[in-house]
Parts: structure tokens; C-alpha cells; sequence
């Protein structure tokens, strides 16, 4: 059996690495085959020495992100470990000094995966990006906080947010109220996310001055919208002639950002999606961003990530037995 050691400077260190219960280095132990002790301030992996040799790749990667003040979670330990599979731990250190925006709370708001940090620089430098990806990956929130950004710093006069009022399963004329009240549970992400940003008061003060609003995307018809951040979110629900209205709104010093996943589209089985055909036809215009985040780029519970791909590779399994059942068998002639 082959071992390694590995020196942690400060016991708070240790305490953040291991986590509650140890739960951290029990996924790492799992995941990688080997056992991990700790003896003062150092720690010793004991296995196969690739393993281990992995292994030690990811605590350092993991004591790089408490450095610089993160807590450590189930989820950073099962990206380390991917990165790391795929010889890619250094790129840890490129996610350092991102900070998107700061809640009321004082919390920082930073890209915690590379295809985050991706999605967040191409917000930066291009008019229109669209953010495609599963569930959890920070499509809306991450936008959210790159609009409150640009609003804060004067570079825009108004956040404008909006996604389709799609029906996915429940029915929207059993909802009190009229119409405002009926799609506001479709729009309830988008205002959690600004609460978190600005705070209840401060947002509240921002939609009665005209500076943000948040409306179903029916009300963008016939409108040219200048100077704003407008983000489209759960645009898979969007059609063709919708994304190509929305679309054309954009009016001059506005940024637009389009947030979906292709996986979950609610619209009528023979209806297109506006997303997805907008991310072929609209691929090689320039200033225009296509980022394709992955279940790699989820951040919530990891179990998240064990479902999205699950669902994949039965999605995967079934498109293959589609296609065998049309390929045209041969008849062999007597």
C-alpha cells in the first residue's frame, strides 16, 4: 500500500477540509478508493498509488478554495475530483478573483466552475449570450447578478426581466387573481434572485421608479428597449416567432442575456423551440455567445447531479433504440 502526506498549516483548515461528521473526505475516500487520516496538521492517504496521487491533487484543490474563504461542500469535492480526473486542477485558480456582484447580505457572488466562469465572461463581452444548461448550474442567478452589476455601476438605467407564462402541467385559470397575479408564480425565481441582490426595500423602491421590471415575455410586443439589462429566462418555452420578437426588441447600450434548458421545454409537441433554434441559426454571428453549461456546472445538492445524468443516460438509451428500430432491416435473398 502506498501512502502520501499532505501538510495543512492551520488546524481551521483541517476542521473546514473534513467537514461535518468528515462527510468531505468520506465522499473523497469513496470516490477515489483510498483512506485518509489525520494526525496534528498533516494529512496521510493510504491506496494504489494513482490513486493516491489523485487523491492529494484534490485536497490541494480543496484547501485552494478555502484559502480564499469558501466553505467546502459535497459539490466542490465531486468537481475537484472531476477536474482532477481530467488533469485540469490548476484551472482552480482561475475562479479566484471573480466576483460577480455582492448581496445586501455582504456575500459575494463568484462563478464556482469553470463553465461559469465562462458563461460569466461572455456576459461581459458580448450584447447577447445565451446560457444553456440542466437545472442548477446558475444560468438566472448568475445573470441576475451581472445585471444588478451593470445597473449599480450606471452602465444601464433598467433591469428588465421576463420568461414565458408556459403552462407545465398546471393551468393558469385556476391561479386568483388577474393576469399580473396569475403568471407572478412564474416569475417567482427571477424575483428571489433580485431580493437576494437588492434587498426586499430596495427592490420594491427600483420597480416603482420604472428601473427594474419583471413581466411575462407577451408584454415585450412592441417594444424597443434601450439602455437596459434584459435577461429572457426559461427560454425553451420560448417559440420560433417569440424568440425572434424578443430578439429584435434589443434597442442600443442594452445587453441581453437568455437562460434555458433544452431538456425541460413545456410546449405543445408540435411547436420548436425558440431556444434551441436560435442557438443553430444565430452560432456564427458575432457578438452573439452560445455557452453550453453541463451537469459538471451544477451547484446545488449533488444528488442534482446524479439525477441530471441518470436522466441522460436513459434519454441516450432510448434515442438509440429509436434509431435501431428505424434503420431499414436487409432481407436476404433465397
Amino acid at each position: 500500500m502506498y501512502e502520501q502526506t499532505v501538510n495543512v498549516e492551520r488546524i481551521e483548515e483541517l476542521i473546514g477540509l473534513f467537514g461535518s461528521f468528515d462527510s468531505n473526505i468520506r465522499l473523497l475516500e469513496q470516490s477515489l478508493h483510498v483512506t485518509v487520516l489525520s494526525r496534528e496538521n498533516e494529512i496521510k492517504i493510504q491506496g494504489e498509488p494513482e490513486d493516491v496521487y489523485k487523491a492529494a491533487r484534490v485536497v490541494d484543490g480543496l484547501l485552494s478554495i478555502l484559502a480564499r474563504g469558501e466553505a467546502i461542500t459535497d459539490q466542490n469535492v465531486n468537481y475537484v475530483i472531476s477536474l482532477v480526473e481530467e488533469g485540469e486542477e490548476q484551472k482552480l485558480g482561475e475562479l479566484a478573483q471573480d466576483v460577480v456582484c455582492v448581496t445586501m447580505k455582504g456575500k459575494p457572488v463568484k462563478p464556482k466552475t469553470l463553465g461559469q466562469k465562462k458563461y460569466v465572461e461572455a456576459i461581459g463581452k458580448n450584447t447577447v449570450t445565451m446560457g444553456i444548461g440542466p437545472a442548477g448550474t446558475g444560468k438566472t442567478y448568475l445573470a441576475v447578478a451581472a445585471a444588478v452589476t451593470a445597473f449599480r455601476q450606471k452602465r444601464v438605467s433598467r433591469i428588465i426581466l421576463t420568461r414565458p407564462a408556459v403552462e407545465a402541467g398546471e393551468k393558469l385559470g385556476f391561479l386568483p387573481g388577474d393576469l399580473q397575479n396569475k403568471v407572478d408564480p412564474y416569475l417567482r425565481p427571477l424575483y428571489d434572485a433580485m431580493f437576494d441582490m437588492l434587498g426586499g426595500e430596495n427592490y420594491t423602491k427600483y420597480v416603482e421608479r420604472g428601473n427594474i421590471e419583471v413581466a411575462p415575455l407577451a408584454y415585450m410586443r412592441g417594444r424597443t428597449l434601450d439602455d437596459s439589462f434584459i435577461i429572457l429566462d426559461e427560454a425553451q418555452n420560448t417559440t420560433r416567432e417569440q424568440m425572434k420578437m424578443f430578439l429584435t426588441r434589443l434597442g442600443f447600450n442594452s445587453k441581453v442575456v437568455i437562460t434555458g434548458d433544452v431538456t425541460q421545454i413545456d410546449l405543445p409537441g408540435e411547436k420548436v423551440s425558440g431556444l434551441k433554434e436560435a442557438a443553430k441559426v444565430l452560432k456564427n454571428i458575432d457578438d452573439i455567445a452560445i455557452c453550453e453549461l453541463t451537469a459538471r456546472d451544477v451547484v446545488r445538492h449533488a444528488l442534482v447531479q446524479r439525477i441530471i445524468r441518470a436522466y441522460e443516460e436513459s434519454e441516450a438509451k432510448t434515442e438509440t433504440r429509436r434509431a435501431r428500430s428505424q434503420t431499414p432491416r436487409r432481407t436476404v435473398k433465397k
